[in-house]
């Protein structure tokens, strides 16, 4: 059976519902799970041998690092630490530079992967497309903007990057074909900044007075031509993806 652990560190209320919508699709597709979760005061270096532990549990095929840490610890450290064979979230520097290079017999990030499976199964066409990029982060927006742009199928997209921080933005977005929004600010995205019949997806989540808020405005689906809302569309599809590299690194240990 193959196996997945997730490494939770701290209180972050989102970060324990995404763990818990993990360890829920464990069970219910028949993959092993531990979880350990952390105190937000815990030391850099009981981390660093739970990791070690984890490379070295033959139970585990895979395990993931919930982002965000607390600040006293350096994630990209962590990441560093993990076995690349075992990034069952694809965001090692490793297999991050294999994505750059296009290899496809190694873990990519899940968030990406998810984007590209719900275009594919949505019939939104991505080759020679115009995709805008609202967002850098090293989850979601960088990763994207690699994949999107490799010369394979489901893929070989023109891809433009901005962030909160780009001048003129609606400028950028009211080009694109497809829009990504990823940024965690409620709301960015208006109608005003979305081209007639583009696809958009909404990444971004932020907890607001009101709930849980994505980064589409709700009045950008009286807009857009395809939408992937937040909550409910991008999300689960993250969690497939992560079922899936679960189960490629179990295929691949066993060779």
């Amino acid at each position: 059976m193959p196996g997945l652990a997730t490494v939770l560190i701290g209180d972050d209320p989102g970060s324990h519902v995404y763990v818990r919508n993990k360890h829920r699709a464990c069970g219910e597709v028949g993959i092993h799970s531990v979880r350990h979760d952390l105190a937000a005061d815990v030391s850099r270096e009981q981390v660093l041998d739970l990791l070690g532990k984890l490379n070295s549990d033959p139970r585990i095929d895979g395990y993931i690092i919930q982002y965000p840490v607390p600040d006293h610890l350096d994630f990209n450290e962590l990441l560093v630490a993990m076995d690349p064979a075992k990034d069952a979230d694809g965001l090692h520097p490793m297999n991050l530079g294999y994505l750059a290079l296009g290899a496809k017999d190694t873990p990519r990030p899940c968030t990406p992967q998810g984007i590209v499976e719900l275009l594919v199964r949505n019939h939104v066409p991505i080759a020679e497309r115009h995709v805008v990029i609202v967002g850098r982060g090293p989850t979601v927006g960088r990763p994207l903007a690699m994949l999107l742009s490799l010369k394979e199928e489901h893929a070989n997209a023109t891809v433009t990057q901005c962030h909160t921080g780009t001048h003129f933005l609606p400028e950028f977005t009211r080009q694109a074909d497809i829009l990504v929004a990823a940024t965690g600010r409620a709301g960015l995205i208006g109608p005003d900044m979305v081209r007639p019949g583009a696809a958009v997806l909404d990444v971004g989540i932020s907890r607001t007075e009101e709930g849980i808020a994505g980064d589409v405005h709700p009045d950008v689906a009286e807009v857009a031509g395809w939408l992937a809302p937040m909550p409910g569309g991008v999300g689960p599809m993250t969690v497939a993806m992560l079922m899936r590299n679960t189960v490629a690194a179990a295929a691949r240990r066993a060779g």
